[in-house]
């Protein structure tokens, strides 16, 4: 990291100190809080994208929500916490393209603040709640540097009445692999078939050394979660994607499948028009024309639907329908 900011109320914190130490070489810029950086206007979303700065910071307030509805893989009571805003791979779908000002990585230290609002939703729940931590930044792609999963995952296997989502397209997964497996944590990889994953998920490593990864993961004991989403309209789309999960149910043991999600790309129409402005040329978006419904863009209804009940079919064929979950 060439630059790194740092808030003055965690400049002094154990985990502030492990990062910058690491660190030894770049500028640091002290700040009263992250939003001076990240929140102003007129920043230049793309243009951080090549080079971003890191941000340490202190999460305040709530800090583990409600996931939106219909975001849960089989538990009723479900919500996400963020110990990271924005992503190390640069894929063109992402939503955080849209809804940031900044590219720079805003990471959160004071992790005791998730752990309290964690125990205090799992106390609250009467059946097992679940925990997504991949939703506005990638689980594991920056562990070297976070230790979050070294952090949680031991917490979590304490907490066997509670499960953790850990999402990612990352191939850092040594803590895990140095960990027993636990039933109530979940390896959850974003796949997408090889020229998708070439063409629009930029720095991400490739479907064939994720697939490699989950089956790793799987001999060792864990069990995964798949997650194909969003579903592109790639030309040849039954052909692609039907390779993809043959490829998929080869390697990867039914039994060892926690779940799997699947489901359309779709943003509010501000969102998207944000990122069509900063990828005005960009293939994705016409692969198929552009549909706005309530408020929402996404590829015409007709052809999301054709993709999904296509996948949804041949994912019925391998897995029990308890296993499957289409996301809206």
């Amino acid at each position: 990291m060439d630059r790194i900011y740092i808030e003055k109320g965690i400049a002094d914190h154990p985990r502030t100190r492990a990062i910058l130490d690491r660190h030894p070489k770049s500028t640091r810029i002290e700040c009263e809080r992250y939003a001076e950086v990240f929140n102003p206007r007129s920043q230049n979303f793309r243009l951080q994208k090549k080079r971003p700065a890191l941000i340490l910071a202190e999460k305040h307030g709530n800090s583990v929500l409600p996931t939106p509805p219909g975001y849960s893989i089989g538990s009723s009571d479900n919500f996400y916490f963020s110990h990271m805003l924005n992503c190390l791979y640069d894929c063109r779908y992402c939503f955080l393209q849209g809804m940031y000002q900044s590219a720079h990585f805003v990471h959160f230290v004071n992790y005791e603040i998730f752990e309290e609002q964690i125990d205090e939703v799992i106390r609250d729940s009467e059946g097992t709640a679940c925990f997504f931590s991949g939703y506005d930044c990638d689980s594991l792609a920056m562990e070297s540097m976070t230790g979050f999963a070294e952090h949680f995952v031991p917490f979590f296997q304490e907490r066997p009445n509670a499960c953790l989502e850990l999402r990612t397209k990352s191939l850092n997964t040594g803590v895990l692999e140095k960990c027993e497996p636990a039933p109530n944590i979940i390896a959850a990889f974003t796949l997408s078939p090889d020229p998708v994953a070439k063409e629009f998920e930029h720095g991400a490593p490739s479907f064939e050394r994720r697939l490699q990864r989950v089956e790793s993961l799987t001999e060792q004991g864990w069990i995964v979660g798949l997650r194909l989403d969003p579903l592109i309209p790639w030309p040849g789309f039954e052909e692609v994607y039907g390779e993809m999960l043959n490829q998929i149910f080869e390697r990867v043991p039914s039994a060892s499948i926690h779940s799997v999600t699947t489901g359309g790309m779709r943003f509010p129409k501000a969102m998207y028009d944000r990122i069509v402005k900063l990828y005005p040329k960009d293939p994705l978006f016409a692969l198929a024309e552009m549909k706005t419904l309530n408020g929402q863009v996404a590829f015409p209804p007709e052809v999301e639907r054709g993709m999904l009940d296509f996948v949804l079919n041949r994912l019925g064929e391998k897995l029990p329908g308890d296993k499957i979950f289409e996301q809206v």
